[in-house]
């Protein structure tokens, strides 16, 4: 069988599919890993580490004509879609809640489509495999050197013969992985730390960092099916950002990190909370994308700065920015899955893994994941006109990593993947 690595075509993407030594890690399984010329640049593996490693370095065109499964980090662009053929596999972030027609789209071509951000994260032999924790973990850490870079003052406490510097007050919306990533790395870099998640168990997780756990009494627990959160009712969400307001206000940097699958993420910082806050404070909306954000007035992937001073920073797809860290973990999870759907050197697609059930949108000329047929509004059909079968239900998010793989996939109120 042969993988192929493309090259990114999305704006920004920095990251590569699989890393040079993931190369060694399929040999045995009967794969051969084929790499677009300058596919790992952005992440700073060169064509030689990918060939030292064992892989053919080709050209676009070769690679599309000998490929049997491609990996990509994000989705297939408008100059890829057309070039691929029936019989191919695109194993990658799809996004199919974002995206059904794209997961239609590949149907209709005969493609089978497998999207790492489906994969059902309560199992545990699936871990190894789970992108979106891999790719919310550096989000997190990013998000806080973004912050951090950005805030005009100190985040620990200094005491210098030219005064004392207090700390910074940091608040993280959302205690999911990229959450808690967040809050430790703050907490490193000396600031003042309080989490928020209406997931009553993350106090404990909040707390073993070092940071405050910031309790509402406004709303009732919201954890959900998956590890998710569910989505809040409105009457609880406008309580929740009533309460939040007053928090969000006292603190100097505030990370958010909630998403709903799917869905536009919930409205945690509400203009009139962005207004009360002082000149100089920070907000990093993790979650904000074309669905909205976090933060009411964010924009994704631009910073803004409000007539009061309150820096407002949209951070949809950090791991980008961190591409060699991100590029290497997300390489060990489709390495992982990889391996778990080959066999005898073949990839092979069983509806009943648990697993496969999860991320495989497409298969046989059918969209087979129920929750993205179900938002085609029909059974799912190609444009070859065949019907739709079955799948499993899938979490998503970005990443924290963010739909995109900002590898968040997160929850619904304030809670992060």
């Amino acid at each position: 069988m042969k993988v192929a690595v493309v090259k990114e075509g999305a704006p920004g993407e920095r990251r590569v599919a699989l890393a040079p030594d993931a190369v060694h890690r399929l040999a045995p399984a009967g794969v051969d890993v084929l790499v677009e010329s300058g596919a790992g640049d952005g992440a700073w593996f060169p064509d030689s580490a990918y060939a030292e490693a064992g892989a053919t370095i080709v050209s676009r065109d070769e690679l599309l004509a000998a490929a049997d499964v491609i990996v990509m980090v994000g989705k297939p662009d408008a100059e890829l879609l057309p070039a691929l053929r029936a019989g191919q596999a695109v194993f990658g972030m799809l996004a199919p809640l974002t995206d059904p027609e794209l997961a239609k789209d590949l149907a209709g071509k005969g493609v089978t489509a497998v999207s790492l951000d489906g994969l059902p994260r309560t199992l545990s032999r699936a871990q190894q495999m789970d992108a979106l924790t891999s790719q919310s973990n550096v989000a997190g850490y990013k998000a806080v050197l973004v912050a951090a870079t950005t805030f005009g003052r100190f985040f620990p406490l200094l005491i210098t013969a030219a005064g004392t510097a207090r700390p910074a007050k940091l608040l993280v919306l959302g205690a999911g992985v990229a959450g808690l990533q967040a809050i430790g790395t703050a907490r490193r870099l000396g600031a003042v730390v309080s989490g928020y998640d209406v997931r009553p168990s993350s106090k404990s997780e909040v707390e073993s960092l070092g940071a405050t756990f910031l309790e509402l009494t406004s709303v009732a627990s919201a954890a959900g099916e998956g590890g998710y959160a569910r989505e809040l009712t409105e009457e609880e969400r406008r309580a929740q950002q009533a309460e939040l307001s007053g928090h969000i206000a006292a603190h100097d940097v505030v990370i958010t990190t909630a998403q709903v699958p799917g869905r536009r993420p919930p409205l945690l910082v509400t203009e009139d909370t962005v207004k009360a806050m002082t000149a100089g404070s920070v907000i990093v909306d993790m979650a904000a994308s074309a669905l909205g954000g976090n933060v009411a007035g964010s924009v994704p992937g631009d910073q803004i700065v409000t007539e009061n001073g309150v820096t407002v920073i949209g951070a949809p797809n950090l791991p980008s920015t961190v591409p060699t860290a991100a590029s290497s973990a997300y390489s060990r999870n489709m390495t992982a899955l990889l391996l778990h759907m080959t066999s005898d050197g073949n990839l092979t697609i069983d509806p009943a893994d648990d697993i496969a059930a999860g991320v495989v949108i497409a298969h046989d000329g059918r969209v087979i994941h129920p929750g993205t047929a179900a938002l085609l509004g029909e059974d799912g059909q190609g444009d070859d006109g065949q019907g739709d079968g079955q799948g499993d239900g899938q979490g998503d998010g970005q990443g924290d990593g963010q739909g995109d793989g900002q590898g968040d996939d997160d929850e619904g109120g304030a809670a992060s993947a």
